[in-house]
Formats: C-alpha cells, sequence, structure tokens
C-alpha cells in the first residue's frame, strides 16, 4: 500500500509499520534516560511557579518575557553543580555541608529550606484544593486540603523509588497543556521573538518584584538539595548497594565512593547526568514561556492586569478549552502540585535526615527510614495550615516565589563554593565558564533584592 512519495522515492505502508519496533524502542530508551533531572524541572512548574508566570504576564505583558530565556543557562548551571556535588561525593548538599563546614551554616540552611519548603507545600495545596472546587463548589476546599496530601503521602510512603520515579515523568508531560492553548490564541511572533531577546526594563519596585519572583521560583534553593540527592539515589539504585564502612556497617544514603569507579565511567555518569539536566531546565523554561506569553496575549491584553482567583488564571485556558478550561486548569495544577510537593518535601527531608544521620532515600522503604518520610508527613501536614486558616491562595503563592528569592543568593554562593571544593570534588571541581555564570546569577539577584528594597 503506498500512502504518498518522498525524496527517496514512494513510501509504503507496510515499510514504515516495520520500522516502527524500531522507532519505539529508542523512544523508549530516551525515556528510561530521563531521571531527576526532568523530574526537578517539571517540579519547578510548581502551583507557584504558573501563578508567578501568570502574574508576570498579566501585569507586565511582555516585558518579563526575557526571564523565560535568560534564567535557562543560570537553571542548567547550578542544577549541574548540585548534581555534580551528588554524584562525584557521593552525598547530599546538606551531608557534605555537615562534613565540610561549620554546624551552624548547616542548621542554618536546613531551617530556611524547611520552612520556606512547609510555605511552599500549603500554598501548593491550597491551589489544588481550590481549583477542585471550581468544578465541585458544593464541597469545602478544607476537605479537598486534607485529601491530596492524604493521597499523595501514602504513594510516597507505599511505592518504590522507581515507580514514584516513572509516575513522576509521566505527570510532567500534562503541563504541555500550556504550550498547546497558546497556539489557540492569536499571537504577535515578532513582539515575542523580541521581547525574548531584548529585555524590557521596568524601573519600579512592582516590576522589580516580579523579577525577584521569577527568579526565586525559577531557581529554587530546594531544587539544588532535590538534584544532588536524587541522583545520590540514582547512583545507589545503579549499583545496588550503598557504601559500607570500614566496619561493614551500612551508610546511611551514601552511594559507591568514587574510588571504586574509573575515570570512563565518571565522565559518562556526568555527561548522561548534564544531558538529563539539560532536557529538565529546558522543559521547565518551555513551559514557563508559554505561560508568559499566554497571559500577556489574553489578560494582560484585556486589560485584565490583576491576578486575584486561581479561576483567573484557569481563564487564559479557555481560547483552547473553552468551556472546560476549569477542568483543563484542574489538571496542570494538580499534575504540577502532585510533582511538586514530593520534591519539597522530600529535599527537607533530605537535609535533615543527612543533618542528623538518619538514613534516608525513597529507595528505602519507610520501616527502613522512619525518619525520613516522618519528615515528609510532618512537612506536608504542617503545610495543611495555609488552606485550614484560609490565606490568599494566590497571594501565598506569590509570596513564595519571593521567599525564595531572597535566600537563593545565600544557597548560590554555598553551591558554587561546594562545587569549587577539592575536598569534597577532588579533581572535578568547577570548570571557570560555569563559576562565571554561577557568580553572574548571585549579583543579579543580589541586586535586583537591594534594587526592590531601596524603590
Amino acid at each position: 500500500m503506498v500512502i504518498g512519495n518522498g525524496i527517496y522515492g514512494k513510501i509504503n505502508f507496510f515499510d514504515i509499520i516495520k520500522i516502527m519496533p524500531s522507532i519505539r524502542k529508542k523512544i523508549s530508551g530516551f525515556w528510561r534516560q530521563l531521571g531527576p533531572g526532568l523530574v526537578t524541572g517539571a517540579a519547578d512548574d510548581d502551583p507557584s511557579g504558573i501563578v508567578t508566570y501568570a502574574i508576570a504576564g498579566a501585569k507586565m505583558g511582555l516585558a518579563a518575557l526575557w526571564t523565560a530565556l535568560a534564567t535557562l543557562p543560570f537553571m542548567i548551571i547550578t542544577q549541574r553543580m548540585a548534581g555534580r556535588i551528588g554524584l562525584i561525593s557521593g552525598r547530599g548538599l546538606a551531608g557534605n555541608m555537615k562534613k565540610h563546614y561549620p554546624n551552624w551554616l548547616l542548621f542554618i540552611i536546613a531551617f530556611l529550606i524547611l520552612g520556606a519548603n512547609i510555605i511552599n507545600i500549603g500554598a501548593d495545596i491550597s491551589a489544588m484544593s481550590a481549583s477542585i472546587s471550581l468544578l465541585i463548589p458544593r464541597v469545602s476546599p478544607i476537605v479537598f486540603s486534607a485529601l491530596i496530601p492524604l493521597i499523595i503521602t501514602v504513594l510516597l510512603i507505599f511505592l518504590p523509588y522507581q515507580k514514584i520515579a516513572d509516575y513522576l515523568k509521566w505527570i510532567a508531560i500534562v503541563m504541555f497543556s500550556y504550550v498547546l492553548a497558546a497556539f489557540f490564541v492569536e499571537l504577535d511572533w515578532l513582539q515575542i521573538l523580541h521581547r525574548t531577546f531584548i529585555p524590557k526594563i521596568i524601573p519600579s519596585r512592582d516590576y522589580l518584584m516580579i523579577i525577584v519572583a521569577v527568579f526565586g521560583t525559577t531557581i529554587s534553593p530546594y531544587l539544588f538539595f532535590w538534584q544532588a540527592a536524587s541522583t545520590v539515589e540514582e547512583e545507589i539504585l545503579h549499583n545496588q548497594k550503598p557504601s559500607r564502612s570500614a566496619k561493614g556497617v551500612m551508610i546511611p544514603g551514601v552511594a559507591p565512593h568514587i574510588k571504586h569507579r574509573s575515570p570512563h565511567i565518571i565522565k559518562n555518569e556526568i555527561t548522561s547526568m548534564y544531558r538529563d539536566v539539560r532536557y529538565g531546565m529546558c522543559f521547565s523554561n518551555l513551559i514557563t514561556f508559554f505561560i508568559i506569553v499566554l497571559c500577556a496575549f489574553t489578560l494582560f491584553k484585556a486589560g485584565h492586569f490583576e491576578i486575584n482567583t486561581v479561576e483567573d488564571v484557569a481563564s487564559v485556558l479557555k481560547p483552547l478549552a473553552g468551556p472546560y478550561s476549569n477542568f483543563l486548569f484542574l489538571i496542570g495544577i494538580l499534575a504540577s502540585g502532585a510533582l511538586a510537593i514530593p520534591v519539597l518535601a522530600g529535599s527537607a527531608a533530605y537535609a535533615l535526615a543527612e543533618m542528623f544521620s538518619w538514613r534516608w532515600g525513597f529507595s528505602n522503604t519507610f520501616y527502613k527510614a522512619k525518619e525520613f518520610y516522618l519528615v515528609i508527613i510532618i512537612a506536608t501536614l504542617l503545610g495543611i495550615a495555609i488552606p485550614v486558616f484560609n490565606l490568599h491562595p494566590v497571594r501565598i503563592l506569590f509570596l513564595t516565589a519571593i521567599i525564595y528569592g531572597f535566600i537563593s543568593p545565600l544557597l548560590i554562593l554555598l553551591l558554587i563554593h561546594m562545587a569549587n571544593n577539592p575536598k569534597i570534588m577532588g579533581q572535578y571541581t568547577s570548570r571557570l565558564h560555569s563559576n562565571i555564570i554561577a557568580y553572574l546569577l548571585f549579583l543579579i539577584m543580589t541586586g535586583s533584592i537591594i534594587l526592590m528594597i531601596v524603590l
């Protein structure tokens, strides 16, 4: 059966059938290669990120669109640094801080991460429950605020880590609804490209607040902890056993030491991790880009500059879904929240478990790592306080982005120092161009915070 003509002659239907298994095998292989980087990138577009990008597009139009491109190299470099620290040292960031840095610094960082993550978890739960209430208004959002974290926590406790990783990767694909929705709106691509590559700077406090929030929610410090620790977990799973001390006692959450791997293996692992990070961060910023564009050409263009409810955010999907926009938004917000809450709670649990030398990791069962899972449960339960006290979901989501914007510079400096510390990295310290990009990020975020406060 001939179905068309190509540059190489006629195309036969049965020829396509023959090559389908090969194509499917390649796609399957590519999908299996995707690990913590994709999950990290997708989790970066959590409800707080979605709301922040929507506010940026609605309030400033395309003025903040340049951040979707500008933050990409910063995200890739910082996540690569975090992943390489975990890969080379066999420890997460908190584990390395405990071994090589003052205890007071570790306690401050762990406190900041835990506090900010609990607020973010609560804000995400609040947004998820509010979005469900759009479709089921008769049931109080408080009911959903209790059910959502309960379901997610149970899944995290009883499902093996590999199942969780697969589930998180599949959920990440749902976020493409924001990309698809943009193509149902009349767009001015020349203007979009212009504002993507040429920043529009507005000397106002509102503009700087949005820039700080966008950078804060995009380059969130908890993602550094997740990337490093989840990379260690991948290494443990790959080798099927953690390291042992000289007495043969299992070391909790420490991957096989670097000396047990050849330079060739290390190079391949770093290359694979870098590729994974690039895919994840590009995925994340693609979603960011289209959310800002979508809101700029719907809400901003219509003169709807303020976003006060989750229903306002859902309205940007009407060109794609019409009367079903609330349902499509619900899928996206539930997907992003389901991705973000395990990462938020997990990154806090990684930090505290390494700080107190508890056994940690989703590759361990609940009974083998009780303290690790209890941190996840407690952090999630504390997060419920935000919707219970009926705090404004959109404002809290935007506030969490600002909070991360304020604490990120400190974590970025620490990350740079760790990535260049020979005691941690040996010969695999960061290269000059990576350090320059990371320091530039620190200066941009610190300068934006100072200007925001001064204006």
